[in-house]
């Protein structure tokens, strides 16, 4: 079969520095676990349009929420053509009634179990509404993504492994991937990056800090792949793990991305986020510059503590940790977030437009301060 998987970007505005933007991994891994008799396409509208007009015998579409609705609409735009159309990923998982409403069929959870099953029920007539995970996918058995189709940045990404314990109230993480820590073995990882054309990749892992342990054991065997590596990980190893560090800088490691979240503890205990503490933000980004690594933080706003003079204390703040670079958002009440089950509980959600959805809208009642401010 023909089959075009999509990652849906509602208005594209293309310049040449989107080719600096974060890869995406997903279309590559659901590419990965297609078998190979069937011919895959990928399209992110981030970097090109879809031609609808193009046969295709399946399109998938993979989206998180705030690209959900103009999923639909490609959707519903392949679906009046008469060609059937799946949806997976974050949304798709989280909502699959209001998703199937748009679809022939919904992959609920991770797809290595499923794709393959689904792409053979298309083929027999015998396509379910659903295909639903029945357990976490061992990291042994998570083949690696395709990495000679859907390359549009100069970055690629690569997925060493899945599942986060630390389970952060805002996110849905562990809802899709579970809170068990998966890394897959080193090896697999290592014969996967040799297959990365780019000499700069990034880590689409929840956090290289989860086991230390695992990553330091990657890290020694990154060292002599000669490549650049930015990754995302956590404040209460970062601060205090000099092996980890220097095993970092060592293997390649140029940047990380740290979620600061707050500047205020309390909003942090709320949150769930107990791998964060305000008193060790500083000596983790020396730490990490004192290796050679830069750092950029990211800070939310709108947690619950937060008052109008929140925004001055985290300039000051963040100007005081000497961070190389920053990234801002407004905490949003993902759909199948504990956030979001607590704030609808409240009375406080103020807008289920999944496009506001983007973290720069406010889309709930501060508790603190009003949405103006």
């Amino acid at each position: 079969m023909k089959i075009l998987l999509v990652m849906p970007h509602p208005n594209p505005k293309r310049t040449f520095f989107d080719r600096f933007a974060y890869p995406s991994l997903t279309l590559q891994q659901i590419a990965g676990i297609t078998p190979p008799e069937h011919r895959v396409t990928i399209v992110d509208e981030r970097y090109e349009d879809i031609n609808f007009d193009k046969h295709y015998d399946l399109v998938g579409i993979s989206c998180m929420t705030y690209n959900s609705l103009r999923g639909y609409e490609i959707a519903d735009g392949f679906r009046k053509r008469g060609v059937p159309v799946v949806f997976g990923g974050y949304h798709a998982s989280l909502l699959p009634e209001e998703t199937k409403q748009h679809a022939d069929s919904v992959v609920i959870g991770e797809a290595e179990l499923t794709w393959p099953q689904l792409l053979k029920d298309l083929e027999k007539g015998e396509l379910k509404p659903f295909y639903i995970a029945k357990k976490l996918v061992e990291p042994e058995l998570i083949p690696p993504a395709r990495h000679d189709i859907g390359v549009y940045t100069f970055m690629e990404a690569i997925q060493a492994s899945r599942g986060c314990p630390v389970g952060c109230e805002f996110c849905a993480m562990q809802k899709v991937e579970g809170a068990r820590f998966r890394g897959r073995p080193v090896d697999n990882v290592i014969e996967e990056m040799k297959t990365i054309k780019s000499k700069t990749i990034f880590f689409a892992d929840a956090s290289l800090t989860i086991s230390p342990p695992y990553t330091k054991a990657l890290f020694k065997e990154m060292i002599s792949l000669n490549k650049r590596f930015h990754c995302f990980g956590n404040i209460n190893v970062l601060s205090k793990d000099e092996e980890f560090l220097k095993l970092a800088s060592e293997a390649g490691v140029e940047r990380w991305y740290v979620g600061i979240a707050s500047i205020t503890q309390e909003n942090i205990d709320i949150s769930g986020k107990k791998t964060n503490k305000v008193e060790d933000y500083s000596a983790a980004v020396k730490k990490i510059r004192d290796h050679g690594m830069t750092v950029t933080g990211f800070f939310m706003f709108g947690f619950d503590n937060d008052t109008p003079d929140i925004f001055d204390r985290t300039l000051q703040f963040m100007l005081d940790l000497n961070l190389d670079g920053i990234s801002f958002s407004i905490l949003t009440p993902y759909p199948g977030t504990r956030l979001a089950e607590r704030l609808e509980k409240e009375g406080r959600i103020l807008s289920r437009d999944w496009s506001r959805y983007a973290e720069g809208y406010v889309n709930f009642q501060p508790k603190k301060m009003t949405v103006e401010e």
